[in-house]
């Protein structure tokens, strides 16, 4: 984690892109390409108008998996892309499964092979042997604790004896993580926590000092400067946050160059967290 917190620290700025193009959020001019091909161009357009701004992209694996092998194609170049541009990548796949199968997963997410990045996701709810395998990569890991979705209370808010199901997965996450905590003083294993809970953001942080937070949910899920302050340490680090659709279709709201906008909503963004972090 500290080589996310280090390319933080160089541009003061919290905030993880997320790649998550669909048909939608394509410019005009290109969607009469074939959708392998726009996804691509508009991936490598927004990774080259970001990567002085931000210290991280979070490509959405689905996105891509929808093309099929085209999409992950797209996928293996957009990762190349970015860690070539110095930028910190975290593949959201949100993988979780045991034994053999889990070391699949990391050796596919984490290794050195075509989809290797610096992070994945993980659905922690397997136990410690669905995220041991990840964690045995050396690389990074964000599992998933507090989702930003509306109906996540309905299975990681039911009482677990005396706590939230949530509280326990964070738990586990900070016992497992405590002998790779590193530099800055978090370890390998950070948390998934949205911004559209910032009352439990803001108790996770006090409770857990050595977890890492991903939060997504800012933008264009509703969450906003304000919902994340509390994800943040004294030194006003502790945490990335993750706007996708906010920034990558920006030009919906600004009209003109869509790379432009995406610049231009970066750096609003990275301007309203300092505020908060300070």
């Amino acid at each position: 984690m500290d080589a996310l917190i280090e390319k933080i620290l160089q541009k003061d700025n919290p905030t993880v892109a997320g790649l998550d193009p669909r048909p939608a959020h394509l410019p005009p001019e290109l969607r009469e390409l074939p959708p392998d091909e726009a996804y691509l161009k508009f991936n490598l357009g927004l990774i080259d108008a970001l990567a002085d701004v931000v210290p991280a992209i979070k490509p959405q694996a689905a996105c891509y998996e929808a093309l099929g092998a085209a999409g992950v194609a797209v996928l293996e170049k957009t990762i190349a892309a970015a860690r070539g541009a110095g930028l910190y990548v975290i593949s959201d796949a949100k993988r979780g499964d045991i034994g053999s199968t889990a070391e699949a997963y990391a050796e596919a997410w984490l290794g050195d092979g075509p989809l290797g990045s610096d992070a994945v996701t993980v659905n922690p709810y397997l136990g410690s042997d669905g995220i041991l395998p990840f964690l045995a990569s050396g690389r990074d890991i964000f599992a998933l604790v507090k989702t930003s979705n509306p109906s996540s209370a309905e299975l990681q808010d039911l009482d677990c004896g005396g706590e939230p199901l949530y509280m326990r997965a964070a738990r586990l996450l900070e016992r497992l993580g405590a002998e790779s905590v590193g530099e800055f003083g978090y370890s390998r294993i950070g948390a998934v926590v949205g911004a559209t809970h910032p009352e439990e953001l803001t108790k996770l942080r006090a409770l857990f000092p050595n977890t890492f937070f991903l939060v997504p949910g800012y933008g264009a899920q509703g969450g906003g400067a304000a919902d994340v302050a509390g994800a943040f340490d004294g030194r006003g680090l502790g945490a990335v946050i993750n706007s996708s659709r906010g920034i990558i279709a920006a030009w919906k709201k600004t009209g003109g160059d869509w790379k432009d906008a995406a610049r231009a909503e970066a750096l609003s963004m990275r301007a309203a967290l300092r505020a908060v972090r300070k």
